[in-house]
């Protein structure tokens, strides 16, 4: 049994905590507090970009330091700005946590993006496990251009 479940069911851990986290990490990337970022997960986490995304062609990406290389430099890299608008958060079974967001973002080459996109967080005794992006790719293939 995984022991985030069981600590739920112990009462000790609950699924508004995996909230919490998911949430805390949100507020973070948006101050650009990156080592907060990277602390809130596992030393194994397992990122995956949405297929057809340009990002994910490092998939997957296997610890912080990987997603900061691989996906947040880059996305600070190629854009003036990006942005995370319209976050809500839903409480999953067992250790998981939905957001439903936008990315707001302008490119460097003077393209504007507003992608609807939704994000899958797994979580084990507080810490971010895995994680999966699903979003518009045809928008952010178009933005990569």
């Amino acid at each position: 049994m995984d022991q985030t479940i069981l600590l739920q069911q112990l009462g000790i851990l609950s699924a508004s905590d995996n909230v919490a986290i998911v949430s805390e990490l949100y507020d973070n990337f948006s101050e650009g507090n990156m080592p907060d970022v990277l602390a809130a997960m596992d030393e194994e986490i397992v990122w995956q970009e949405a297929e057809g995304n340009p990002l994910a062609d490092g998939n997957p990406y296997v610890g912080p330091e990987a997603v900061l290389k691989g996906v947040f430099s880059r996305i600070g890299a190629d854009n003036e700005y990006f942005k995370l608008t319209d976050v809500k958060l839903h409480a999953m079974d067992g250790n998981q946590v939905l957001a439903t967001l936008r990315y707001d973002s302008k490119t460097r080459t003077g393209r504007i993006g507003n992608v609807q996109a939704a994000h899958l967080w797994s979580l084990r005794e507080g810490k971010i496990i895995a994680f999966q992006q699903y979003a518009d790719t045809r928008q952010l293939a178009t933005l990569a251009q």
